[in-house]
C-alpha cells in the first residue's frame, strides 16, 4: 500500500483517481469544464480532507475511506454508493442520494441536505448530525443514531434492527413498516407516525401529531408524552404508558394503554379489544 499525499490540486477529468490505493488527498477541488464523474471509483485506503466536490459519483465501490471537513455540493449527486468501511466527519453532504447500498459507515458532525439519503444501507452510526431529506434511510438495517436532528418526509420507512437515542425528528409518515426498532429520549413530530410497524418501542419520547401509531404489532410506549394526538392506536397491538392527556384513542386491537386523561375513546369496532385505563 502506498502512502502518497496529493495536495492543492484540481481534478475535473473522468475517473481522475480511479482505483487508487493508499493516498491522502488534501485541499483539492473536483470541479471543472471536463465535468468528469467517478473520481475515486474502486479505490482503497483513501483519506480525504478539506476538499471540494462539485462532480457526480465520486466514491463508488470504495473500501477503507475517510472523508473530513469537506463539501459536496448539490451537483455532487450519489456521492457514496456500494462503499464499505467509511468514516465521514465535519462534512457537508448536499447532493441528492448521497449514501446508498453502503455498509459500516460512521458519520459524525455532518450537515446533510440530501433527498433519498441512506437507502438500503447497513451498520450505520450517525452522531451529532443535522439532516434535511425525503425518504431518509429507507430500507436500512442496523442504524445507531445519537443526537441527530432531521427535517423531512417519509423517513425511516422499512428500517430494521435499529436504535435511535436523543434525536429530534420533524418528519411525517416516519417509521412506516419499521421492525425491531427502539427510539429513546427523543422528540418525533409529524403526521401518521409509524403505521404498520412491528416490535417498535418508544421510551421517554415526546410524540407530536395527528393519527399516530396505527396498525402496529408489538408496539410499546414507555413513559412517553403525546401532544396533538387524535385517533391514536387504531388497529394496533399496544402496551403503552403515556404521561400526558391524549385527544382521542380509536379502536386499539389489543393490549393496554395507560393515560392520565383522554378526551374521547372511540370503540366502534367489534374486534377492538384493547383497554384504555385513565387516572381521571
Amino acid at each position: 500500500m502506498k502512502n502518497e499525499i496529493i495536495k492543492d490540486k484540481t481534478f475535473d477529468e473522468e475517473r481522475a483517481l480511479y482505483a487508487s490505493d493508499g493516498i491522502t488527498v488534501d485541499t483539492c477541488r473536483f470541479d471543472g469544464p471536463a465535468d468528469g464523474e467517478s473520481a475515486f471509483k474502486e479505490s482503497r485506503n483513501i483519506g480525504v480532507k478539506n476538499c471540494f466536490f462539485n462532480l457526480r459519483y465520486p466514491f463508488w465501490h470504495d473500501r477503507n475511506l475517510t472523508i473530513e471537513d469537506s463539501l459536496m455540493t448539490e451537483n455532487c449527486r450519489a456521492a457514496l454508493w456500494y462503499t464499505q468501511d467509511a468514516v465521514i466527519r465535519g462534512t457537508k453532504l448536499h447532493g441528492i442520494k448521497a449514501l446508498r447500498e453502503c455498509s459500516d459507515v460512521r458519520i459524525e458532525g455532518c450537515d446533510i441536505i440530501s433527498p433519498e439519503f441512506g437507502w438500503s444501507v447497513k451498520d450505520i452510526v450517525m452522531k451529532d448530525c443535522s439532516a434535511q431529506s425525503e425518504y431518509f434511510m429507507m430500507r436500512s438495517e442496523r442504524l445507531s443514531f445519537d443526537n441527530v436532528t432531521l427535517k423531512g418526509k417519509y423517513s425511516f420507512q422499512y428500517i430494521t434492527d435499529s436504535e435511535l437515542v436523543g434525536c429530534n425528528f420533524d418528519t411525517k409518515d416516519a417509521f412506516w413498516h419499521a421492525k425491531n426498532v427502539v427510539i429513546k429520549d427523543s422528540t418525533i413530530k409529524g403526521e401518521y407516525l409509524a403505521w404498520y410497524c412491528e416490535d417498535v418501542t418508544f421510551e421517554n419520547c415526546t410524540i407530536i401529531g395527528t393519527q399516530p401509531l396505527c396498525y402496529c404489532k408489538g408496539l410499546k410506549l414507555i413513559n412517553c408524552r403525546m401532544l396533538d394526538a387524535d385517533l391514536a392506536f387504531e388497529k394496533s397491538e399496544v402496551e403503552a404508558t403515556i404521561l400526558s392527556p391524549v385527544i382521542s384513542i380509536k379502536n386499539p386491537k389489543s393490549g393496554m394503554i395507560t393515560v392520565p386523561e383522554v378526551s374521547e375513546i372511540i370503540m366502534d369496532d367489534d374486534e377492538a379489544k384493547g383497554r384504555v385505563v385513565t387516572s381521571k
